[in-house]
């Protein structure tokens, strides 16, 4: 098939970007044809909160990247829709993550030939941090897609209050360009972080929605100040970086918190996974989590709030621990998991589990949803 992604990808950064150049590897190793149609501007700068929207790092290789949609400029998304028409794809596939987008993508999409099947994958249908429209503007991307492929059920079942099209769900695959996993020594030298410590890893953007709070709260627990644990906070503030570091002061816990508060990038990443033991997402609101799937490539186990979807990905007691939006019960897993020293079995079994979530898979699955919609 002939095939165009449309969504962020490099030179801008994050989650979504890097998971769509996975996806067109995947799809040019199944012998399609495929390009991404990225944003030149995705968000104004009055409404985004960190520091760049973009990275400083080498094109990825074997990924053809136009980027051309203005998110605030119609008349990009017109000049878009006509550059999509003219490469006459049999199939268009369309990221959709957040409602401030649904109104850009959702008029290129009506610009599109009948003649091309459209199936969007929806990282979010309800946004965590909501705003007045937001219903407006998901109902309007959905109306001109064909079929939908969310990566968690949670997901699943909010899309299904929108529409009855055709959707399924596969949860979210491992990203294929993290490198290798590093001996835990040699990633705590990077750094800086003693070798003999329990480290317990906060990953991504800081948002008042990740609980972070609770987590920082959780590791001025008595046992696991006893047990040494470590808490590394890896990622660029969007919420106020002030209330935190007041709490990590106020609970007497900024020798046992380390704080690095700027975007990581990918060549980063390797040193602060293998660094760590556990990797936890204490979400107060989620759908699904990217950051599960680089915690499994680097055969990391996570601890995960009981929240939405984050929790579809991991087997209780052997990948990871899904525990309850308290503070107590956090520390209480983070304890079991240190005393009992649980990582070498969680670690095996992670490195079993995740050999179903591969992006071979995924296209596997785009092309099967494809194959029924063009036969209905």
């Amino acid at each position: 098939m002939n095939i165009i992604i449309i969504g962020p990808a490099h030179p801008l950064r994050g989650g979504i970007a890097d998971t769509n150049e996975s996806l067109c590897r995947a799809l040019k190793r199944q012998g399609h044809q495929c390009k991404i149609v990225s944003f030149s501007l995705q968000y104004p700068s009055i409404l985004f909160p960190g520091k760049t929207q973009f990275r400083r790092s080498t094109p990825p290789q074997e990924v053809d990247i136009i980027s051309r949609i203005n998110s605030i400029n119609p008349f990009t998304w017109w000049t878009t829709a006509r550059w999509i028409n003219a490469q006459q794809p049999d199939l268009v596939m369309v990221r959709f993550w957040i409602p401030f987008l649904g109104f850009c993508l959702g008029s290129i999409l009506r610009m599109l030939h009948d003649s091309v099947s459209i199936i969007a994958i929806t990282d979010n249908i309800k946004p965590h941090e909501g705003r007045v429209g937001d219903r407006f503007l998901t109902k309007f991307f959905l109306k001109p897609c064909d079929a939908f492929i969310t990566l968690s059920e949670a997901v699943l079942k909010e899309l299904r209050t929108f529409t009855t099209k055709p959707s399924i769900c596969f949860p979210h695959p491992i990203n294929d360009h993290f490198g290798p996993i590093l001996k835990q020594s040699i990633a705590r030298s990077k750094l800086d972080l003693r070798a003999d410590l329990p480290v317990v890893l906060f990953f991504g953007l800081v948002r008042k929605y990740k609980g972070l709070d609770l987590l920082i709260k959780a590791i001025a627990n008595e046992q696991l100040h006893q047990l040494g644990a470590l808490l590394i906070i890896a990622g660029e503030f969007y919420d106020d970086e002030k209330y935190y570091r007041n709490l990590i002061s106020q609970l007497e816990v900024e020798g046992r918190v380390v704080v690095h508060n700027r975007f990581i990038p990918v060549d980063e990443i390797p040193a602060y996974f293998s660094a760590a033991d556990i990797v936890a997402q204490t979400y107060r609101s989620a759908s699904q989590s990217g950051i599960t799937p680089i915690a499994y490539h680097f055969n990391r186990p996570v601890l995960v709030s009981n929240i939405g979807g984050l929790g579809e990905m991991v087997e209780p007691g052997k990948t990871g621990y899904i525990v309850e939006l308290d503070a107590v019960k956090i520390a209480e897993a983070l304890t079991d998991f240190f005393e009992n020293r649980r990582f070498a079995s969680f670690s095996q079994s992670v490195a079993k589990h995740k050999i179903k979530y591969s992006w071979d898979a995924f296209a596997s699955q785009v092309q099967e949803l494809y194959a029924n919609l063009t036969s209905s």
